[in-house]
C-alpha cells in the first residue's frame, strides 16, 4: 500500500515537471482563454476613450507619432527612414526608435493603408484623426496584445507553475488576471496609445525562457525586446534634461532641493546618473553572480529594474510599466508587495491622465484590479514584512488616505499661482517614497533567497 502511494506521488511530480500535462489535465488553457477574453473586452472598452494629444496641434501627442512613424515607413525608402530631408522632418515627430520598431510601423501601415489611403499619406496625413483611422490605430495595438503579450503570459504561466512550484487553480487564474489586467498597462497602450504590449512581451518570454532552461531562446526574445523599445538617439536623449516633467524618481524629487540642471553640466549628470543607477543595480547583481537561482532572478530583474527607473538618465512615468512586470511576476509570492507597487504607480501616472482626459478608465480600471485583487478564492496575502499588522496597518491606512487625498485635490482643486505644479511634486514626493521603500524590501528579499538556498543545499549534503 506505502509502494503503490509513493509511485502515484512520483507520478504526480512526474505529471507537474510535464508542461502539457500541466495545460490539458490541470485546466489551464480554459481558464486561461476565458481570462484573456474579458482581458480583450477591457482593452476594447479603454480604447474607445480619448488618447494623447487628441485634437491638440501642432504635433498632437503620442497617437500621432506612431501614425507618423506608419507614414514615414511606408512611403520612404529604409535608408531615409531615418534621416533628416524635407520628406522626413526629424523635429515632428522623427523615428529614433531601432528598425524593430519601424517594421512593426511598415506592418501596421500597409493595413492602414489597405482600408484608408490618406490616413498614412506621406505629409498630407499629420495629424489625421478620422473615425476610422483612430479605429484601425486602436485595432493594431488589441493585434498586437493578443499577438504578442498574451501568448507570452500563457508561455511564463505555463513554466512557472510546472516542476517543483505547485500551486492550485485558483492562484493560476488569479496570477493571470494580476498580469493580463495591469491597469497600469491598459492604460497606456489602449488609452494614452502605444505598443509597449510588444517589447513587454517579448520580455515575459524571455523570462519564461529562462525559468525554462532555454537559454538561446531567452537571448533571442530579449534581444528582440531590447530592440524593439530602446530608443536610438534617446537612448540617453541628453539635450532634454536628467529629468522630464514631475517623475517620481531620484533625480526629478531631488531637485526640489538640489537643481541639478543649473549646477552641472550634461557630461557630469551623466557620469552622476551612470554612477546611481550602476551603485543601486549592484546589491541585486551580486547575490545572483554568487549564488544563482530562478527566484532569485525574478528578484533581480525587479530590483535592477527599479534602479533604472529611479537614478537613470531621462526617465518619464510610462516608465514604471518595466518593474511593475517582474512585480507581477513576484505577485503570487509577493501579493502585498504587487498591490502596494501597483497603487503607486497608478498614482505616479494620474497628472498624465488627467492631461489625456482619462479619469475615467482610470477609476474603473484601479476599481477592477482591487476587485479581482479580493476576489473570493484569490490569492490571500501571507504574514510577512509587507503584510500590514498594527502598526503597519495603521502606517498603510494613513498612507492609502492620503493618496485618496491628492488624487481628489488634484482633480478638484486649483494649484496656487506661485506654484502651478504644487500637486504634481506632491504626488511625485509620496511615489518616490514608497518606490524608494519597495526597492530597499526586496533588496532584503533577495538576499534573503540566498541565506535561504544556501540552508536547502547544506540539508541535501547531510540527508
Amino acid at each position: 500500500m506505502e509502494k503503490r502511494k509513493r509511485t502515484n506521488a512520483l507520478k504526480d511530480d512526474e505529471n507537474e515537471d510535464n508542461i502539457w500535462w500541466l495545460v490539458v489535465q490541470r485546466g489551464l488553457a480554459p481558464s486561461f482563454i476565458s481570462l484573456s477574453l474579458f482581458a480583450l473586452l477591457v482593452r476594447v472598452a479603454v480604447s474607445l476613450h480619448p488618447y494623447s494629444g487628441a485634437g491638440k496641434p501642432p504635433k498632437y501627442g503620442d497617437f500621432e507619432a506612431q501614425r507618423h512613424w506608419m507614414e514615414i515607413t511606408l512611403n520612404l525608402p529604409a535608408s531615409e527612414w531615418y534621416r533628416n530631408s524635407t520628406a522626413n522632418d526629424l523635429s515632428y515627430w522623427g523615428l529614433d526608435y531601432p528598425p524593430l520598431t519601424a517594421y512593426q510601423s511598415y506592418i501596421h501601415g500597409l493595413i492602414l493603408r489597405n482600408f484608408l489611403p490618406d490616413s498614412v499619406s506621406l505629409q498630407t496625413s499629420h495629424g489625421h484623426e478620422s473615425y476610422l483611422g483612430k479605429l484601425l490605430m486602436r485595432w493594431t495595438v488589441l493585434s498586437s496584445d493578443v499577438l504578442m503579450f498574451f501568448p507570452a503570459v500563457f508561455y511564463f504561466i505555463v513554466v512557472y507553475y510546472s516542476g517543483s512550484r505547485t500551486g492550485c487553480k485558483n492562484d493560476w487564474a488569479w496570477h493571470v488576471a494580476m498580469i493580463l489586467l495591469n491597469p497600469c498597462l491598459i492604460l497606456i497602450d489602449h488609452g494614452h496609445f502605444q505598443y509597449n504590449c510588444i517589447s513587454l512581451g517579448l520580455t515575459i518570454g524571455a523570462v519564461a525562457a529562462i525559468l525554462s532552461d532555454k537559454d538561446l531562446l531567452a537571448c533571442f526574445l530579449f534581444s528582440l525586446a531590447l530592440n524593439h523599445k530602446q530608443v536610438l538617439s534617446r537612448l540617453a536623449p541628453f539635450e532634454r534634461g536628467i529629468y522630464e516633467d514631475y517623475v517620481a524618481n531620484f533625480w526629478c524629487t531631488s531637485s526640489l532641493l538640489i537643481k541639478w540642471k543649473r549646477l552641472f553640466t550634461i557630461p557630469s549628470l551623466k557620469l552622476l546618473s551612470l554612477g546611481a543607477t550602476v551603485s543601486a543595480s549592484l546589491p541585486s547583481m551580486v547575490p545572483q553572480i554568487w549564488a544563482p537561482s530562478k527566484q532569485g532572478f525574478l528578484y533581480g530583474l525587479l530590483n535592477s529594474s527599479l534602479s533604472f527607473y529611479l537614478f537613470s538618465y531621462q526617465v518619464h512615468e510610462k516608465s514604471i510599466l518595466l518593474p511593475l512586470l517582474p512585480a507581477s511576476f513576484l505577485a503570487i509570492d509577493e501579493p502585498f508587495l504587487f498591490k502596494w507597487m501597483m497603487h503607486y504607480a497608478l498614482l505616479s501616472m494620474f497628472p498624465l491622465m488627467c492631461r489625456d482626459e482619462l479619469i475615467l478608465p482610470y477609476i474603473s480600471l484601479s476599481a477592477l484590479f482591487i476587485l479581482l485583487y479580493h476576489a473570493p478564492g484569490g490569492r490571500k496575502e501571507k504574514r510577512d514584512a509587507l503584510s500590514p499588522s498594527n502598526l503597519k496597518s495603521f502606517v498603510v491606512v494613513f498612507l492609502v488616505l492620503c493618496s485618496l487625498v491628492l488624487h481628489v485635490v488634484y482633480f478638484a482643486v486649483s494649484p496656487p499661482e506661485k506654484y502651478p505644479f504644487l500637486f504634481e511634486a506632491m504626488i511625485m514626493l509620496l511615489c518616490f517614497s514608497q518606490f524608494l521603500f519597495i526597492t530597499g524590501y526586496t533588496n532584503i528579499k533577495q538576499w534573503m533567497t540566498l541565506k535561504d538556498s544556501a540552508l536547502e543545499n547544506k540539508e541535501k549534503k547531510h540527508l
